[in-house]
């Protein structure tokens, strides 16, 4: 049997992209930092995101039915950590502009991309939620360039993955 603490170990080296992951509606505003975020089709566009059951914002997704994912860039380390810390909801949308699309999710006006969906399933597995995310609308970016970079978890510790301009 494989012990949890040898599994997070292994998972720990897999390189993850950052993301913020919002709702908002009938029941407030709520966000949380995630890594467990990936692409399911691109017909019908869907995502996949995992989050913890004992998150103090679960119910609010769960009542919400909205979410939207901003996947954050390398200048964005201070917005992970206040979605990641125990702040509450209205101190942590006081870090950075946001916005929003069909839904009425944030939406971080600077993200490198954000994806709004409306939650179509929900899966209970083990201790957490696997939300089937129906993509609505899309915002990319206005600064697109060779230099931005995304940020990324890695062995623990935050990264910056981006194309490097050989001149």
């Amino acid at each position: 049997m494989i012990e949890a603490t040898d599994f997070r170990d292994a998972m720990s080296l897999l390189t993850t992209a950052v993301n913020v992951v919002t709702t908002k509606g009938q029941s407030g505003l709520h966000g949380f930092t995630a890594s467990a975020v990936c692409s399911v089709t691109d017909t019908p566009p869907t995502l996949l995101v995992c989050m913890n059951q004992t998150s103090r914002s679960h119910a609010h997704f769960l009542e919400n039915k909205t979410l939207s994912v901003n996947v954050l860039g390398a200048q964005h380390e201070p917005i992970s950590n206040a979605f990641a810390s125990k702040l509450c909801s209205e101190e942590r949308f006081g870090h950075g502009a946001w916005t929003q699309l069909a839904t009425g999710a944030p939406i971080l006006e600077d993200a490198l991309v954000s994806f709004d969906c409306e939650i179509e399933d929900i899966q209970q597995v083990g201790t957490h939620s696997v939300f089937m995310c129906r993509v609505v609308a899309i915002k990319q970016g206005y600064q697109q360039s060779s230099a931005d970079e995304s940020l990324v978890y890695f062995n623990r510790a935050y990264h910056q993955v981006g194309q490097v301009e050989i001149v």
